[in-house]
């Protein structure tokens, strides 16, 4: 028996908790979009997988709903994997250890991938029933959301029928999602000279945040560890010759950093100047971020003494005025929707290798132009430090569309469920609505989901009962015939 098994409605919450056992991070769906494409199999239902490992499945309407428009319901099978340092499990090879406190379904160690596993659950459940009346229904599940929209992007969509698409990749219920904002990702590489270098090691952790969705919860301007440690590099260096050896931060462009580790070489001579920056850095730091992230912390573990293969300190210095320069967060906020970020970018990935310095950025606006000049900027800035720029996974925003047959029986619904209109917004994370838009001509499209928080995150969790609505919504939205 499940953990999730008693849960109602048991369907869902049944191919919830079989999605949560198979590996399916970004860049590893091949296990579960096997799965998906057999579950077809086994139902005798129209299933195309395709080489990326998209898998479009396709049930026919049930007696009486062949007139109707037909639905496309679309979701992405890859999760941000994401785990607590102590945490044994490997996300690339086992699942997850998923439990439940009171309303809330989580992951013990590791992200849940509600977003958006939930959305697979919910498609399979309407697969599988069969009392559930419904107009033709095209399942679009795509890979690689997380990392750039690749499976959207490369996806063929000529099979569907359907102009209509319910996307169920958002996390707030009662929430009608109906524009988003485009991205990009931004690779900014830097060349570093290494030597050998006598001295003393350390390592240094800056850690303790809550991190987040880089879309959802930018605006709530919480730490990057990735760039406090770009000032704490800065402070040092302008202080005494200090070295890089390694550098690992951040676990995905698309998630506000919660950990940055890194070993530092520098003379024995120093240590005391160095333990004196250290603490004076963590002081303002942990002021600034009281409200925000109380948890901040900067620990450093001695790491011995010796030679050490490292980046030279003249390098590292150049390291740390680079990333100095480098923007963060929000940039803009929305001139025409109050509370709406318009662009911003954030500072994911931040590692040192062979090669040198990697900093990967995830870049996000409602409006095109000033998508391109944020990423004119970061490669202006590389650029002027030596370094190069890599552009990928752009992708559109999603306009809002004034008619909208699909949005107005939707919310007329929702009211008539719940006796009050559902909140039609905007939001600044990225959906794919916006790439298979192009796609398909004239789709007509709302995102909506359950209640989930933190996702990306292992603090991730997903509601009970909030699925459940959404669920016997999505039944009745399925029923209601036009006419």
């Amino acid at each position: 028996m499940g953990i999730l098994s008693e849960l109602e409605p048991k369907n869902v919450f049944t191919f919830f908790e079989e999605i949560t056992k198979i590996p399916h991070g970004s860049g590893n769906v091949e296990q579960i979009s096997n799965y998906l494409a057999d579950f077809a199999g086994e139902r005798g239902l129209f299933c195309i997988q395709d080489s990326l490992k998209n898998v479009i499945i396709i049930k026919e309407a049930t007696p009486g709903y062949e007139q109707e428009p037909a639905v496309i319901l679309q979701g992405h099978m890859d999760m941000v994997a994401v785990r607590k340092p102590d945490c044994d499990i490997d996300m690339k090879k086992e699942g997850l250890r998923v439990a439940v406190r009171g309303d809330e379904i989580y992951a013990e160690g590791t992200s849940l991938g509600g977003d958006d596993g939930i959305a697979v659950a919910y498609c399979l459940a309407l697969l599988d029933a069969g009392s559930i009346a419904h107009p033709r229904l095209e399942v679009v599940i795509t890979v690689d959301e997380e990392v750039g929209m690749d499976g959207a992007r490369g996806i063929d969509l000529s099979v569907l029928k359907g102009h209509r698409m319910i996307n169920l990749d958002s996390e707030d219920e009662g929430i009608f999602l109906t524009s988003c904002a485009g991205g990009a990702r931004v690779h900014c590489n830097l060349s570093l000279n290494r030597c050998e270098r006598t001295g003393k090691a350390v390592e240094v952790t800056l850690g303790g945040l809550l991190g987040g969705h880089s879309g959802g919860e930018i605006h709530r301007e919480r730490g990057n560890s990735n760039c406090l440690f770009s000032r704490l590099l800065y402070r040092l260096s302008a202080k005494m010759p200090v070295s890089i050896q390694e550098l690992n931060g951040g676990l995905a462009d698309n998630a506000i950093p919660r950990e940055t580790r890194a070993i530092l070489v520098f003379e024995e001579a120093d240590n005391a100047g160095f333990m004196e920056t250290v603490k004076c850095v963590e002081e303002e730091m942990q002021a600034e971020l009281a409200s925000r992230d109380p948890g901040f912390f900067i620990q450093v573990k001695e790491n011995g003494s010796g030679v050490f293969s490292c980046i030279t300190a003249e390098d590292t210095k150049k390291a740390a005025y680079f990333l100095t320069a480098l923007p963060n967060g929000v940039q803009a906020m929305s001139p025409d929707m109050p509370g709406l970020v318009e662009t911003s970018l954030n500072l994911g990935i931040l590692k040192v290798e062979d090669a040198g310095l990697q900093a990967e950025f995830s870049v996000r606006s409602s409006v095109e132009t000033a998508k391109a000049a944020l990423i004119e900027k970061l490669q202006v800035i590389t650029e002027l430090t030596g370094g190069s720029c890599v552009i990928s996974g752009d992708y559109p925003g999603w306009k809002y569309r004034k008619n909208s047959p699909l949005r107005e029986k939707m919310t007329s619904l929702y009211k008539e469920m719940y006796g009050e209109m559902p909140r039609v917004e905007a939001i600044h994370a990225g959906l794919e609505c916006g790439i298979l838009g192009s796609k398909i001509k004239d789709l007509d499209c709302v995102s909506i989901g359950p209640d989930m928080r933190d996702i990306h995150t292992t603090e991730e969790t997903l509601s009970i009962a909030s699925t459940r609505r959404v669920w016997e919504y999505l039944v009745r939205l399925l029923e209601k015939k036009e006419n």
